[in-house]
This record gives C-alpha cells, sequence and structure tokens, in this order.
C-alpha cells in the first residue's frame, strides 16, 4: 500500500504527519538501503500470509507466519529507533531542543509499545 493509499486516523495518522518534530530526517544511503530491502521482504511475506488465509491453510501455521512478520517488523522498528537514537536525539542534544526531541519520541513509543 502506498504512503497516498495508506488509511488515516488518530491511531493511524498520515505516514506524513510527525505532530512533535520539526525536522526532517534523512537516513544515510546504507540505513535506507537496509530498511528499504527488509520493508520489501516483509510485503512479500505478508503477501505470502494473504495467499495461505485464501487457501485455508492450517490456522497454527497461518499464526506461524504471522509471528514471523512481527518479528521482522520488531527488526526493522529497531534499525529506525537505533539510529534515531544516535543521529535524531544527538543533533537536538547540539542545537539545544533535547526536550522537544525526546516528547517526540517517548510520544512515538507509547503508540508503538503495546
Amino acid at each position: 500500500m502506498t504512503a497516498s493509499k495508506m488509511p488515516t486516523s488518530p491511531e493511524f495518522p498520515s505516514p506524513h504527519e510527525h505532530h512533535d518534530a520539526p525536522h526532517t530526517h534523512v537516513h544515510d544511503a546504507e540505513t535506507l538501503r537496509q530498511i528499504t530491502n527488509r520493508l520489501s521482504r516483509i510485503e512479500g511475506h505478508i503477501r505470502g500470509v494473504k495467499q495461505m488465509v485464501n487457501e485455508s491453510r492450517p490456522c497454527p501455521d497461518v499464526l506461524v507466519q504471522i509471528a514471523a512478520v512481527r518479528g521482522a517488523l520488531d527488526r526493522v522498528a529497531r534499525i529506525i529507533l537505533d539510529e534515531h537514537l544516535t543521529e535524531c536525539v544527538a543533533r537536538a542534544a547540539k542545537e539545544g531542543n533535547i526536550d522537544d526531541e525526546l516528547n517526540a519520541l517517548k510520544s512515538a513509543l507509547d503508540r508503538f509499545l503495546p
């Protein structure tokens, strides 16, 4: 699903909205490649899960695949969080707006963590 076609709601804001942070984040080329490749694999994996459901595959098999997708998404989130901590938070500390950056991170983590 492309960014322009993703549903938006308070639970899932537009991917272009970043309420609390005034900066634009640019990933370095290697990290961007790594994230994009992982997301592409996840996208394919999700299509596979959808096909399993359409083929009436056993529920335990489908649940195992969903768990694998969750794990893969968690690993992508970890890469993004690591980069955010090392790049964005460090930059905010140098620029003197660390409180704003930490509040934005806390808000994102409130939505991310169960």
